[in-house]
């Protein structure tokens, strides 16, 4: 374990966000055994991720997030998830009303 911590200190810090977004999204990714997310939930959340809205977040909150993330997008924003399920893509519209949901979510979360 000690090896490893070195080993950590000694990566710069592009590395080591990278490795810290992996962690990140590695949580994401979890899902319960018999009840996966539908194909638009996850682009949504992965989304999140890939974009750095789970960056500040410790991993162990990261389950919160998605939770809380899905939570605000079934109950208020069904048209994103719909438009995502409909068109199997992300538009250029459909990606800035995503963006719009996270940006406000990830602040509400912090």
């Amino acid at each position: 374990m000690a090896a490893f911590a070195q080993f950590g200190s000694d990566l710069d810090a592009t590395t080591q966000r990278l490795l810290n977004r992996g962690a990140r999204l590695t949580e994401l990714l979890k899902q319960p055994q018999f009840s996966p997310l539908k194909m638009e939930e996850q682009v949504c959340v992965i989304y999140a991720g890939v974009n750095g809205y789970l960056d500040p977040i410790p991993v162990e909150r990261v389950r919160a997030f998605e939770e809380g993330l899905l939570g605000t997008l079934r109950t208020r924003h069904g048209d994103v998830l719909n438009d995502i399920r409909d068109a199997r893509d992300l538009s250029d519209a459909t990606t800035a009303k995503l963006k719009g949901v996270v940006d406000a979510y990830a602040r509400a979360f912090a």
